[in-house]
């Protein structure tokens, strides 16, 4: 796992609900991407899946044209994926292209490759490996993750061995706890890569999960979302309800 000792500590920003807080994440993420473009910077911005990030996709979709963003010019990766097909709803990927990436023409897409598209976990994430080393700027600009009740990041999930993984920008995942099975995560070390995360968490059933990231003591073993800091900043973007056991 890539240290992380001496970075800044995490901020917390607690909005009323998910509504709001979805407004909110999804106006600076737009400041932050033409911030860079005006700077000549071409971002690279991770992305999520889960219900509050479809709605921040969807604020992004609407604040988007007043917003002044280049979108030929902007990076978009995703943090994990379900081996599935490429025409499944469980792909984040399909999620995000419907919810605002189609709709603003996004055109530097980085995809995770489907089931139907590579012959196994894998060889997946051998090509998604290659393809960030490519065509990446070596780090992420903006890095959204979301948190599992059960303290989860991306794919890596409490007591599994995916958390062991070093060496690598992507990893194969099997017998994944919550399902389908078969997933393809960016490691510790790649998802560390990141100049600012971004954590989005809505609802009671976060609360516990985000009071145990958050705590002073705690292992990452135990809530993997304790493993991934930004080196500029770590935001928690929460709810009241996400942030009701701090």
């Amino acid at each position: 796992m890539t240290e992380t000792s001496g970075r800044p500590s995490p901020l917390i920003e607690v909005h009323a609900d998910a509504e709001v807080l979805a407004t909110a994440v999804a106006g600076e993420l737009l400041n932050r991407i033409a911030d860079a473009q005006a700077a000549g910077h071409v971002p690279d911005i991770g992305l999520t899946g889960g219900t509050i990030a479809d709605a921040v996709h969807r604020e992004v979709a609407r604040l988007a044209p007043a917003s002044g963003v280049d979108w030929g010019a902007v990076q978009f990766w995703f943090g994990d994926e379900r081996f599935v097909a490429a025409d499944s709803p469980d792909r984040n990927a399909r999620q995000a292209r419907a919810a605002f990436l189609d709709e603003v023409r996004a055109m530097r897409v980085h995809e995770i490759p489907a089931s139907d598209e590579s012959e196994s976990a894998e060889a997946a994430a051998a090509s998604y490996s290659a393809t960030v080393r490519a065509e990446g700027n070596g780090d992420f600009d903006v890095l959204m993750l979301g948190i599992g009740p059960d303290g989860h990041v991306a794919s890596l999930f409490p007591g599994h061995p995916g958390l062991a993984v070093t060496d690598a920008i992507a990893a194969p995942v099997h017998d994944s706890p919550k399902p389908p099975a078969d997933r393809v995560t960016l490691t510790f070390e790649a998802l560390n890569r990141s100049r600012s995360v971004w954590f989005l968490a809505s609802g009671d059933a976060k609360a516990a999960a985000v009071q145990r990231a958050l705590a002073e003591d705690g292992s990452i073993a135990e809530t993997p979302a304790r493993g991934v800091t930004g080196t500029a900043e770590t935001v928690w973007f929460l709810d009241s309800a996400a942030a009701s056991a701090l």
